[in-house]
């Protein structure tokens, strides 16, 4: 038996038991917002433990975090040193989505059914909490020399941008791999993804009684108008198209809005939030100086409406790094081995914190336990679910992966 179906085979005689660590993490609800994830990350240290792995609790201050609109968080860093070599970090969320409606199943419930496991992020990505830590056990498991250092970063702020997850690893000095390995999907290697700049636009018109409407100066009419403006932009986004495979063109999306103070009551003030999606070849700043632009020119055509703009978020796409070839080739070969298909290297519409690592110059991928696609695995919607097969597979694919890089 080779060293890579040794790996196999450590993973095969105890995928019992990563289900069920997978399971009591589920069972702990870290939905963000309102995002008091501490108590996450210290039922994931406890179930370390058992396992020889010792983490590092890294909170960060209460204060940082309430003022970043978040309860609290508590990142963690496992590492483990087999002596000079490189160190590659493996990096997930723990942090999610709230479980919204239309389930079938608890969201935090961990339920099993027909091969699948049922549960807010269980395919994102919690998974890989799972994938990572037993690809390491199976690689400590293997009778082989090894050189250099693997971490473990589980972080709980991807959901918000990373900027309190790994963001504020590195800017701590915490952590400094050369390369790393971030949550992701089984059957593409991802090496470049989408940025993303979301807005919050309060729109202030003045209030008036519904009988007099002409006293007032109604904050919904004009939002209308820019709410066109935005989304006449949004075709024109269709025409703009990215050379990364994967990733098609940019796009706009208003995802929340409110406003008014009662039906009879002309409203005064109207608030919404964009989310505008940045292809890798896009500039943030001009794209997000354009929108600015654009809802400056339609609130000027409604006489008495004023608008504010407010930055809530700002991330930047994630390019390949000429470093990360090691890591993709390896992959590669190792997913085609256990999946029995090609594994394409490409770029998602998504966006993540992984950018953090990259915008710090370390060469890194996107690759995990999830499924094969968004849809298919139900993330951020009712029944998000994990195929236990990906997952046993995606966690040989990891040790295997490791064994090479660090040989």
């Amino acid at each position: 038996m080779n060293h890579y179906e040794q790996l196999d085979a450590w993973v095969d005689a105890h995928f019992d038991e990563e289900v069920r660590f997978l399971q009591e993490l589920v069972r702990v609800p870290t939905p963000t917002p309102p995002g008091n994830n501490a108590p996450h990350a210290e039922r994931t240290a406890e179930l370390l433990k058992p396992f020889g792995f010792e983490a590092e609790r890294h909170a960060v201050p209460e204060a940082e975090v309430r003022a970043y609109g978040l309860q609290s968080i508590t990142n963690l860093i496992v590492r483990r040193r087999y002596g000079d070599g490189p160190t590659i970090a493996l990096n997930a969320h723990g942090d999610v989505v709230p479980p919204g409606e239309g389930w079938t199943h608890d969201p935090y419930g961990a339920d099993i059914v027909d091969g699948r496991m049922y549960g807010r992020a269980t395919a994102v990505s919690k998974s890989d909490f799972a994938t990572f830590t037993f690809a390491v056990r199976a690689l400590e498991a293997l009778d082989a020399p090894r050189k250099g250092t693997v971490e473990l970063h589980f972080t709980y702020d991807e959901e918000f941008g990373g900027e309190m997850g790994p963001g504020w690893l590195l800017d701590k000095g915490l952590t400094r791999p050369d390369l790393m390995i971030a949550a992701g999907f089984s059957y593409e290697v991802v090496t470049a993804h989408n940025g993303c700049l979301q807005m919050e636009v309060t729109v202030h018109g003045k209030m008036a009684h519904a009988a007099v409407p002409d006293t007032g100066v109604d904050a919904l009419q004009g939002a209308v108008q820019i709410l066109n403006a935005l989304y006449a932009q949004n075709a024109l986004y269709k025409r703009i198209s990215s050379q990364v495979k994967g990733i098609n063109h940019p796009y706009l999306n208003v995802g929340r809005i409110e406003g008014g103070t009662n039906t009879n009551v002309v409203p005064g003030t109207v608030v919404f939030k964009l989310d505008r999606r940045m292809i890798p070849e896009e500039n943030p700043a001009e794209v997000e100086a354009s929108i600015r632009q654009v809802i400056a020119e339609a609130a000027a055509a409604c006489p008495g409406i004023r608008v504010d703009i407010r930055r809530l978020l700002l991330a930047h796409a994630m390019k390949p790094l000429a470093g990360n070839q090691p890591l993709v080739e390896a992959l590669q070969k190792h997913g085609q081995q256990i999946f029995g298909e090609a594994i394409p290297a490409m770029g998602t519409p998504l966006y993540t914190d992984v950018r953090l690592y990259a915008e710090a110059g370390i060469p890194g991928v996107i690759y995990g336990a999830g499924p094969r696609t968004v849809l298919e695995s139900h993330a951020k919607r009712a029944d998000e679910r994990l195929d236990l097969q990906d997952l046993r597979r995606a966690t040989k694919v990891i040790a295997r992966t490791l064994a090479d890089l660090l040989a």
